[in-house]
């Protein structure tokens, strides 16, 4: 499966981006694939080991946030793995033809 998720800490101002560090980190550190864009960090794995690191990122940014804002959307197919690449290039496969 592959879980898309934003972690947006609430109440510490606009600048952000130390915080979803904050999040970030625990993900990479997870060891399971994982991508990170200016809106998602995507990660890949089986479900309880994915929901394990996003609560745990969640927890990293609600440890100094008042207020935590999560948005989380998954892709579950069963038997497939390598998704995070395979899904962008089969989009950029249809791209160059």
């Amino acid at each position: 499966m592959i879980i898309a998720f934003s972690v947006t800490p609430l109440g510490v101002g606009e600048e952000v981006g130390e915080y979803v560090a904050d999040a970030v980190r625990v993900v990479r550190e997870s060891g399971l694939p994982n991508r990170t864009d200016a809106m998602f960090t995507s990660i890949e794995g089986e479900w309880d080991e994915v929901m394990d690191v996003v609560k745990r990122a969640v927890a990293a940014v609600e440890a100094r946030a008042p207020r935590v804002s999560v948005v989380m959307k998954a892709d579950i197919r069963p038997g497939v793995t390598d998704g995070l690449t395979g899904k962008v290039a089969t989009v950029e496969r249809y791209l160059e033809g």
